[in-house]
């Protein structure tokens, strides 16, 4: 079985995934920290990120790998475990400008569903339901007002004893918002048949009992 989730950042898709792969006892697949492993990968090694040739090279042959470890996801790259280094601003930064480019699209799409097959999975992103996994016996599309997301993000990043500001944070939101939903491969959007959850008035707790009920 396989469960797509998807939306913009800040919306609550990581947590709420990761909760309800748990509860049913599915792989979680966050797809989003694949696109975070190759554009750390890409700044390691210097690639300029309009050089799309080189990039989906790169794609090609890198290996990434999600393991499921006390109840928190371990992201491996080329055997290393990035797991913190992937969730720096300077990667959060780029993440969406690779992610945009076809090439390395399709490369990232292979694995996902490759991953995705292996076992019943929850698979988080932001074009599961509508490329990666359009057959999805369960949609959902997790949404929430804008400076919701801000201060969802603000706050994880703060925790994170990450130094930033709230206004730098809105400004990245919305550039990857923009670069997100404008992308000419994949964009991001609502599968018809997803189901719309506005996350916005709501707990952790309370999203995750709507989808399940969704589901059940």
């Amino acid at each position: 079985m396989i469960i797509a989730i998807d939306g913009p950042a800040g919306a609550g898709k990581s947590t709420v995934a990761k909760i309800l792969a748990q509860r049913l006892g599915f792989l979680y697949i966050d797809t989003g920290a694949m696109y975070r492993a190759l554009t750390l990968k890409a700044m390691e090694d210097n690639i300029d990120i309009n050089n799309h040739e080189l990039l989906v090279k790169m794609a090609r042959d890198t290996k990434i790998d999600l393991v499921s470890s006390d109840g928190s996801l371990r992201v491996l790259l080329d055997g290393r475990d990035v797991t913190r280094e992937i969730r720096d601003p300077k990667v959060t930064k780029l993440v969406s400008d690779l992610a945009k480019i076809k090439g390395v699209r399709e490369e990232m799409l292979k694995l996902q569903r490759q991953l995705g097959m292996l076992k019943d999975s929850v698979l988080e992103g932001r074009d599961i339901g509508t490329v990666v996994f359009p057959d999805a016996e369960k949609k959902f599309y997790l949404d929430a007002k804008f400076n919701e997301r801000v201060d969802r993000r603000y706050k994880e990043l703060k925790g994170q004893n990450r130094q930033v500001e709230s206004e730098e944070v809105a400004e990245d939101l919305n550039n990857r918002d923009t670069i997100d939903s404008s992308r000419e491969f994949a964009p991001l959007k609502k599968a018809e048949d997803a189901l719309y959850v506005d996350t916005t008035p709501l707990t952790i707790e309370e999203v995750v009992q709507t989808l399940l009920q969704h589901i059940a």
